[in-house]
């Protein structure tokens, strides 16, 4: 996967269900790649252990494009892409929210209930 987050140690927020994958809202976050990361969101298909996608808050870092604090980067076995940058994704739920609708398009999914479990 290309520049998969190297998550070192995380702690689960919430966990949902979208379609046929299990979702996993991380945060206080440590990682080995040197991104400071807020908050990633991993989408695991169902019967698999290892996410297909990533949806992930990280700080935003100059000379990136101004917009906010945070910027969401979508990161999947095709690409890693900043998708845009805001102050409002410090907040989890506005992330999650944001960033499953987000992964649930990516995914081809979008019509999916998403069910809250944890």
């Amino acid at each position: 996967m290309i520049q998969q987050p190297q998550i070192q140690t995380a702690i689960p927020q919430h966990r949902y269900q979208v379609g046929n994958y299990g979702v996993t809202l991380l945060g206080e976050i440590a990682s080995g790649d040197g991104v400071d990361y807020r908050y990633i969101l991993a989408f695991v298909p169902n019967g698999q252990s290892q996410p297909s996608l990533y949806i992930c808050c990280e700080r935003n870092r100059p000379p990136e494009p101004p917009g906010g604090a945070w910027r969401m980067r979508l990161v999947n076995n095709a690409m890693s892409e900043v998708l845009e940058a805001a102050d409002r994704w410090s907040n989890a739920n506005t992330f999650a929210a944001e960033a499953l609708e987000v992964g649930a398009q990516a995914l081809g999914i979008e019509g999916e209930p998403v069910q809250r479990l944890m």
